[in-house]
């Protein structure tokens, strides 16, 4: 097995710390916005779904195009454009007194679409049989991200506010921009290989396996980002545990989520027994959404929702985009990936949007109960697509 040049292992260090820097700004706010939010004079369920999955919607429209902006003008401008735009988002939101204004400013940051111009560039520094390698310590350095997110998010609130957490999402993207330009190394201008046929495309994500993960990958985002519109007030409003304190709950459930993972990833290399653990981490999350909602005000029941819910997710963020990059085609593995963030994305948008609904109009509960009932629509996509798969997998008997 080939390993990391000094080269490569700079640049996945790097670019790690560049895309988890502005990640974590981003996932500050999840823990405690939902709280803070209501006493904001325009505050409604919808506008604060809105003002969380609004992101997603920038993300998805202008992913493609930033992608194709980095093969023409190169990866670091274009990606210096996405944290520039990200950076003015948080400075709107931080200066805005209204729901209304933060939605606005939520819409600018998620218009710095750089994942896929990010990816390119950890593809344009690292050779072919490395890749994985490198991809895989990013992805690590996202998962580090949310979970010290959660953990400091609420302690980091109490000390400057609301406003000062969107203060410090722009903080960490110019932070990320410096080390962008001053540490990750500039690849060569290489001339692109020849575009694949929109045909070929098409067919790629018309295939089922596809259809299945980014399904998977679109459900999974849209209950993590309704969940998080109810937790914070569930804590706040049944349980009494002030903002300030949320992380003596994060930090276990999170403590045990890693563990979980750590426990699980070595038993995914076959893709049977892969698919096995994804169909068991529906299961769980669909378990956990039904335990905040009959948590009441018991938070030893609470604790094992959120490290169910969390274990499961953590393991679907890793299982998921490396099962899309060993089934899609190698000459579409670009096009497969960027459905796939398209998916994560556009369920984040949804989530927010119907989260805030059920909020408005079914209390904190009631998004609990609608976000478990959509994992009885996601359950049996992934059951019969994980059995398809299994069986296209497995070569024919040969006749005697």
């Amino acid at each position: 097995m080939s390993k990391l040049s000094p080269l490569e292992r700079r640049s996945a260090l790097t670019l790690a710390c560049v895309i988890s820097l502005r990640l974590f700004g981003l996932f500050l706010i999840m823990p405690v916005f939902s709280v803070y939010a209501k006493a904001l004079p325009d505050a409604s369920g919808w506008l604060i779904g809105m003002a969380l999955g609004v992101y997603g919607l920038g993300q998805v429209l202008l992913q493609i195009p930033l992608g194709m902006l980095s093969d023409r003008i190169g990866r670091k401008p274009a990606i210096t454009l996405g944290l520039l735009m990200f950076a003015i988002g948080g400075v709107v939101a931080a200066m805005s007194h209204t729901l209304m204004g933060i939605v606005i400013g939520r819409a600018l940051q998620g218009m710095g679409a750089v994942a896929g111009a990010g990816t390119a560039l950890a593809a344009d520094l690292t050779s072919e049989e490395n890749r994985g390698k490198v991809m895989g310590i990013i992805g690590v350095s996202i998962g580090l991200a949310f979970l010290l997110a959660l953990i400091l998010g609420p302690p980091l609130e109490a000390v400057d506010g609301l406003s000062g957490l969107f203060a410090a999402t722009s903080i960490l993207a110019l932070l990320s921009l410096v080390l962008l330009w001053l540490i990750v190394p500039t690849p060569e201008r290489a001339r692109a290989p020849a575009a694949s046929s929109v045909a070929a495309v098409l067919s790629m994500l018309r295939d089922g396996r596809m259809l299945v993960l980014n399904g998977s990958v679109f459900f999974l985002h849209m209950l993590l980002t309704a969940a998080f519109i109810a937790l914070p007030l569930l804590l706040v409003d049944r349980l009494h545990l002030p903002v300030r304190r949320h992380w003596e709950l994060y930090l276990p459930v999170m403590a045990t989520a890693a563990f979980v993972m750590g426990a699980c990833l070595h038993r995914m290399k076959e893709l049977a027994q892969s698919l096995r653990i994804v169909t068991a981490c529906i299961v769980a999350i669909g378990l956990a959404l039904v335990g905040f909602a009959c948590s009441g005000d018991h938070l030893a029941l609470l604790g094992v929702a959120a490290a169910m819910f969390f274990s499961g997710f953590n393991l679907l963020e890793a299982a998921l985009p490396s099962l899309v990059s060993r089934l899609a085609p190698a000459a579409l593995r670009g096009a497969a990936m960027g459905a796939y963030s398209t998916s994560q994305f556009l369920g984040a948008f949804v989530g927010g949007a119907l989260g805030g609904i059920a909020l408005g109009r079914l209390g904190t509960t009631g998004v609990f109960e609608a976000a478990a009932a959509m994992t009885l629509v996601w359950l049996p996509l992934v059951v019969v697509g994980a059995r398809r798969m299994v069986a296209s997998a497995t070569p024919a008997p040969v006749a005697g």
